[in-house]
């Protein structure tokens, strides 16, 4: 370095205030008037290699190489003459030990105060570190550029824009197209079809390869085994050569720092020989494994490379050798909130876990990954050196399996959050599923329910139209009664009082007419068809009262009527099945849904005519009461069968919805969850006891006051 006279050695003097103010930034800082050195804080003596005691003896440019020395004297007499900062530049210093270090500085006119000559500020930035980064970057790039270019295969690579960004000379050679030609080029289906068809490098950038794939590579088209995320297929290519060729063609993406996919790399083996005989493909193979192997060797030399970034790896990082800690990176210390003096070679492993048993069991996992060379992912929680709990996510493989100190490699990234918002979506899931389960309960009920209401109303519309036509045919045959025994009277009294011989005629039609026979039969006719009208009108009168159009609110019913009118309406079901037995208590008014309580009826008279084994006729019990309980009276009805009965597990579920015993098409699993929706709309109540073979017993209860929202 360049060094002044001692007769020059008149440097300025700098306020206290003000070199206390420069030496507390961290920046490397200098300060000259152009000729003298002023002042230099600690980063940059530090930078330097040079103390305080030897600056008065250097010029402000004699630090840099002898090539800039000139370029940085003039940068400073340029600030002496300039208000502003001026553009940063790069200069090579020199330390006093001879080492070169890249610096970018920025200069800035300073006035130490009033009246005094302005000095020069320089801000000084290291580069040296960024710049080995960059050119250890440029040199693996380089390293792969060659390896891409170069290699036997051929491959191509291209953007996300699906544009060829490399196309090697084994590819160029293997299409007929150089890279030239291809460079750019968007459509590269073209260099191996004569039909536009997607490659597969395509399909891995626009990420339909699960979707699309199949339709134009059919069943050929599956994941490599080599790569994660890779595809392979192997086809006939015409257009290649003078006899087309067969191909092995494997893709995979190529992702960013942040993990999008920015690209894709294709590569394609011929393999024709291996199809046209099979020592062909085994000489073949030996140049494939060659070829692995090659690039294998090339891998390795990259080891330094992946090394420097190892430590700087966004997820935590340790290698342990039975289950002792040898190595971690800084993410590994930040996740488990390590003190920065501590050092965690031979720590065990134990000491971030929970308890025993996690620890055993991870053991018990990461040993079997070991012996088999597999990779193991576990999520658990750990503690941190404070004691907090995370939520890690761990995956480890096997390092050296077959050495004789075999390890693990243990990735570590902290998923607390994700965890927490997972439980917070499980919770809100099942919350939405149970939600969904009831509206879609309360739909089918709502739906059978209206059914039920539409088939009342089909019913009482039914039964209105049939009870006036039979009103007047019941009426009209009480009048013919009255005509025909008028008629009949004056026919005998012409008999009696029938004088000398009769006439033929006469005779003739009174006996084919035969009137004693018809008046005798006659009425017997008149009582029947009248008995028959009447047995009508019960009917119709029963499917008014089930369907209880009329009584659609809350009201008070006598639930004997509504129990017998429903019997007699589902009497088709049950007649050929079972007898019916009746013991009918006195029951006062109920407050109640009529209409809802006969289809309750109704389902329980059915299940019970439907529980009755083929090979026997059984018995159906219907029987009421009233009972004090809880200070209040409550009215029950009961069902009961000599059935099949049903077994603890079926009881169970009986009120569930859509559970039914029934073969498939013959029961919707609607009817006892209804039945117990609307027990419980009144409510009540339904007990069930039951055993296989046993018969079942149903008991309603319902308060006779109704509930306090029908008040």
């Amino acid at each position: 370095m360049n060094a002044r006279p001692a007769a020059d050695l008149d440097a300025p003097t700098l306020p206290a205030g003000l070199r206390a103010g420069l030496e507390a930034v961290s920046a490397a800082l200098l300060v000259h008037d152009g000729e003298h050195i002023a002042f230099a804080n600690d980063a940059m003596l530090r930078l330097l290699g040079r103390t305080a005691d030897e600056l008065p003896a250097l010029s402000p440019q004699a630090w840099a190489t002898a090539s800039q020395q000139e370029q940085l004297r003039d940068y400073g007499r340029r600030c002496l003459d300039s208000e502003g900062a001026l553009p940063v530049m790069e200069i090579e210093a020199v330390s006093a030990s001879g080492t070169s270090r890249h610096l970018e500085i920025t200069a800035r006119r300073l006035t130490p105060e009033p009246g005094a000559a302005p000095l020069v500020l320089l801000t000084c930035q290291d580069l040296s570190d960024m710049r080995h980064v960059q050119n250890s970057l440029l040199e693996v790039g380089r390293v792969m550029y060659q390896i891409v270019e170069n290699g036997p295969v051929a491959s191509y690579v291209i953007d996300a824009t699906h544009r060829v960004t490399h196309w090697n000379a084994a590819c160029a050679q293997l299409t007929g197209r150089s890279s030239g030609q291809m460079l750019g080029e968007q459509e590269t289906w073209r260099a191996f079809s004569a039909q536009a068809r997607p490659t597969l490098a395509e399909l891995i950038v626009d990420g339909s390869v699960e979707t699309d794939g199949a339709r134009h590579y059919g069943l050929a088209l599956h994941h490599s085994p080599l790569l994660e995320d890779s595809y392979a297929y192997e086809g006939f290519f015409p257009q290649l050569g003078p006899n087309g060729r067969w191909l092995y063609v494997t893709a995979a993406p190529l992702r960013g720092i942040d993990g999008q996919v920015m690209g894709a790399i294709e590569t394609l083996q011929d393999v024709t020989m291996r199809h046209e005989a099979e020592e062909q493909l085994r000489q073949h193979q030996a140049e494939l494994e060659s070829i692995v192997a090659q690039r294998t060797a090339e891998l390795r030399l990259t080891h330094q490379e992946l090394e420097a970034f190892l430590e700087n790896a966004s997820v935590g990082i340790i290698a342990t050798r039975e289950l002792q800690i040898s190595r971690s990176n800084k993410k590994f210390a930040e996740i488990l909130e390590l003190p920065a003096d501590l050092s965690v070679a031979e720590m065990p492993l134990r000491r971030f876990f929970l308890d025993d048993a996690d620890f055993h069991e991870l053991s018990r996992l990461a040993s079997n990954a070991l012996r088999a060379g597999t990779s193991l992912v576990q999520e658990m929680w750990l503690q941190t050196w404070t004691g907090r709990r995370i939520w890690v996510q761990l995956i480890a493989y096997a390092s050296n399996p077959s050495g004789s100190t075999p390890g693990m490699w243990w990735l570590l990234q902290d998923h607390s959050e994700v965890m927490r918002a997972q439980e917070e979506l499980v919770r809100n899931y099942r919350n939405i599923q149970e939600t969904n389960a009831r509206l879609e309960e309360a739909q089918n009920q709502l739906l059978q329910s209206e059914k039920m209401a539409s088939i009342g109303q089909l019913a009482a519309g039914v039964a209105h139209e049939i009870n006036n036509p039979i009103g007047f045919v019941n009426s009209n045959l009480g009048t013919l009664r009255r005509y025909v025994e008028q008629l009949l009277a004056l026919v005998q009294a012409y008999a009696s009082r029938e004088r000398g011989a009769p006439d033929p005629e006469l005779a003739r039609l009174k006996q084919a007419a035969d009137l004693e026979f018809i008046a005798e039969d006659l009425p017997s006719l008149l009582g029947d068809s009248e008995d028959g009208l009447s047995r009508v009108r019960k009917i119709v009168q029963d499917l008014k009262d089930f369907s209880r159009v009329d009584h659609a609110d809350w009201q008070d019913a006598d639930l004997n009527q509504g129990l017998e009118s429903t019997l007699n309406v589902v009497m088709n079901e049950v007649k050929y099945r079972a007898d019916v037995k009746r013991a009918y208590g006195t029951l006062p008014p109920v407050r109640c849904l009529a209409g809802q309580l006969n289809q309750v009826f109704m389902n329980l008279i059915v299940n019970a005519a439907h529980a009755m084994p083929a090979e026997r006729r059984g018995t159906i019990t219907l029987a009421t009461g009233v009972e004090a309980q809880d200070e209040r009276d409550w009215a029950w009805i009961e069902v009961a069968d000599d059935g099949c009965g049903m077994p603890p597990e079926v009881q169970r579920r009986i009120f569930e919805p859509f559970y039914t015993t029934k073969p498939v098409g013959q029961g919707t699993g609607l009817g006892l969850s209804m039945a117990f929706s609307i027990v419980q709309k009144h409510g009540g109540r339904i007990e069930v006891q039951s055993a296989p073979g046993e018969g079942t017993r149903f008991r309603v209860w319902v308060p006779v006051a109704g509930p306090v929202s029908s008040r």
